[in-house]
């Protein structure tokens, strides 16, 4: 199940000033004061009390009992249905059983990715999580028959039996899945890859995962987790922004030989599944998921990948003016504004910003966002081997999300709470539509996210007492949507070389590092100096590992949502609640139709400019505040 999560660059971009040194339990001791109060911690007995708990237990069997009853009630049985008379009531009860059986499954992996998340390091979680993959892989290998032989069925006979309102209920998924149809394989060899995903895929993902977790970056005599080093890379002290670009790069190096290999691996098997499916292109598995054109991602990178002198070359070079130099170090590319204060943001306060900015566009989503504080659905802290960055996870419709941040007190952790709040509303509206209709396509999954950060960042701009202040509030926003618009779509671009050449043979670690440089000059510009050890700055982005080509969904969801707070600008009456309505579709519509009542085509190439123009107005905006 996805976990919806912030962009790879977008949890490290603004450190209170003066940020020490010192560690309290791995938070830099700049972010202590902002998180002296108390953080929440998720309550994950909504989902089981406890690893060892027999509810659990009872699942896990009642799990691989109903699979295996399933199996016996409907394997090589769904044409008889689909012949007889009654066959839309019949294949829709077969459906609604699916769907059971598939929550249940969600609740119980939920649940043990959410452990394990907790605490990578631990190795009774490590051991926990593996052993619920291993049972949930067996159990539900009896369903895969399922969605195999429905596609196999007549689309005439099929189309008739959804005129009944019992299986019709499932149209956008039985469509959705009938896209998937020229890529399926023969039944054996889906089992196939169906059984060795957890022994192959999904241990190599959690040997980063738990590999990542343990490595210790050496700062000024410290040696800190990833996260706190990452974020000293904002500090508002040049020698610390070095010292935290240095020492990750170090480690990173000596641990290349092992990451080279991960995606190396992860590369060909990719391959190798794509080849016996059939896809043309390295990426038409995951625009398939995602239920989006090749023509419209195309046109997307293309218009982005044209403006990237417009937007990141300008900024960066107007950021190092600001710096007094010509260019400025790839550790200094986040660092906050000089001789600019900034200070803590203690929880409360955070809380208090975003639900303010959601209860101004919409009561009913300040309200929703509400009750993730209120239930504890949020795990807050920072600690020791647990998951870098921030994430949501919708679990299953029959439960309800989780949010994970790690909270140091920065302005930008602020922003990433909007962000999963948005994933979180959206989750929870979403989950009317059932387990298998819920699951948004990431392009639309992360329109909720920005929008929330959208909503925030306004607030606090009409906020901003001092054209010092505004100045700061853009120079942030700008450096978020580069971020999250221009390097995303280079992330996109760097996976595209490396799954392109791998295809050719195994990649050296000097390989994977010039093609990381080669697409970060281009989208960076000559203003930033990639130094010596930036090349292997791609090793620690973890959505190349679990997620192949998601990252393109980013830049989709930014441009996306600049478009509609255009549309929201110019006509707000009735906006909040075609947008909840929108949100509440889950994966049950197209993008097409999803932005239609806003006039909103992404297949229309004024559609990318709409949102990139954006960027480039606030970048006028700063300009112009510097020759004033």
């Amino acid at each position: 199940m996805l976990l919806h999560s912030r962009p790879a660059d977008l949890p490290f971009l603004s450190a209170p000033a003066g940020a020490g040194f010192g560690m309290v339990h791995g938070v830099t001791a700049g972010a202590a004061a902002a998180v002296s109060e108390s953080l929440p911690e998720w309550n994950l007995a909504d989902l089981y009390p406890a690893m060892d708990a027999p509810e659990l237990e009872g699942d896990l069997i009642k799990a691989d009992i109903e699979c295996k009853a399933f199996e016996e009630a409907y394997k090589g049985k769904l044409a008889t249905l689909l012949a007889a008379a009654d066959a839309g009531p019949a294949l829709g009860a077969a459906v609604k059983r699916y769907e059971e059986i598939d929550d249940l499954i969600g609740r119980i992996a939920s649940y043990g990715s959410l452990i394990y998340a907790g605490d990578t390091s631990d190795p009774a979680r490590a051991k926990f999580y593996g052993d619920i993959q291993e049972r949930l892989t067996d159990a539900s290998t009896h369903l895969l028959f399922f969605t195999l032989e429905l596609n196999r069925l007549d689309d005439k006979a099929l189309e008739a039996a959804m005129a009944d309102p019992a299986l019709g209920h499932y149209r956008p998924w039985v469509e959705d899945l009938r896209k998937d149809k020229p890529y399926q394989l023969d039944d054996k060899i889906e089992q196939l890859f169906h059984e060795k995903s957890n022994p192959s895929r999904s241990s190599w993902s959690r040997l980063f995962d738990e590999t990542m977790a343990s490595l210790r970056f050496s700062v000024n005599g410290q040696e800190l987790a990833i996260e706190p080093a990452l974020n000293l890379m904002q500090d508002s002290k040049e020698e610390v922004r070095r010292a935290a670009g240095q020492g990750l790069a170090e480690t990173f190096s000596k641990n290349l030989r092992l990451f080279s290999l991960i995606t190396n691996t992860l590369a060909k098997d990719k391959e190798i599944s794509d080849r016996w499916r059939g896809f043309p292109d390295v990426a038409s598995s995951r625009h398939l998921a995602n239920r989006v054109e090749k023509e419209v991602v195309d046109a997307m990178v293309e218009a982005i990948r044209a403006a990237y002198p417009r937007l990141s070359h300008r900024y960066y070079a107007l950021k190092a003016r600001w710096f007094g130099k010509d260019k400025l170090e790839f550790w200094d590319r986040n660092a906050p504004l000089p001789k600019v204060e900034t200070r803590d943001i203690g929880w409360h306060e955070a809380k208090d910003t975003v639900l303010s900015a959601y209860g101004a566009f919409s009561p009913k989503m300040a309200e929703i966002a509400g009750v993730f504080f209120e239930k504890s659905w949020i795990d807050a802290p920072v600690r020791p081997g647990k998951s870098p960055g921030a994430f949501a996870h919708p679990t299953v419709p029959s439960a309800h999300p989780f949010v994970l941040l790690n909270y140091q007190g920065k302005p930008r952790d602020v922003m990433t709470l909007a962000h999963e709040l948005g994933h979180g509303v959206h989750q929870v509206l979403a989950a009317r539509q059932g387990a298998l209709m819920a699951p948004t396509p990431l392009t639309l999954a992360e329109t909720a996210s920005v929008f929330g950060e959208m909503l925030t960042f306004r607030r606090l701009l009409d906020k901003a007492e001092t054209p010092q202040a505004r100045r700061i509030m853009l120079a942030q926003k700008v450096e978020d949507m580069i971020n999250t618009v221009v390097r995303q779509t280079a992330f996109y671009t760097f996976e595209r070389h490396v799954h392109t050449e791998r295809r050719k043979g195994e990649l050296t670690s000097d390989a994977i590092g010039e093609l990381w440089m080669k697409v970060q000059s281009e989208s960076l510009g000559p203003a930033i100096n990639l130094g010596a050890g930036y090349e292997t700055f791609w090793t620690y982005i973890p959505h190349f590992i679990h997620s192949p080509f998601y990252v393109y969904a980013y830049a989709f969801g930014d441009c996306l949502v600049n478009s509609l707070y255009a549309v929201y600008e110019k006509a707000s009456d009735g906006f909040a609640e075609r947008y909840l309505q929108m949100l509440s579709a889950g994966g049950t519509k197209h993008h097409s139709e999803l932005l239609a009542p806003f006039g909103l085509d992404a297949r229309d190439p004024a559609f990318w400019q709409t949102g990139l123009s954006l960027i480039d107005r606030m970048i006028t905006e700063l300009e112009g505040m510097e020759a004033a």
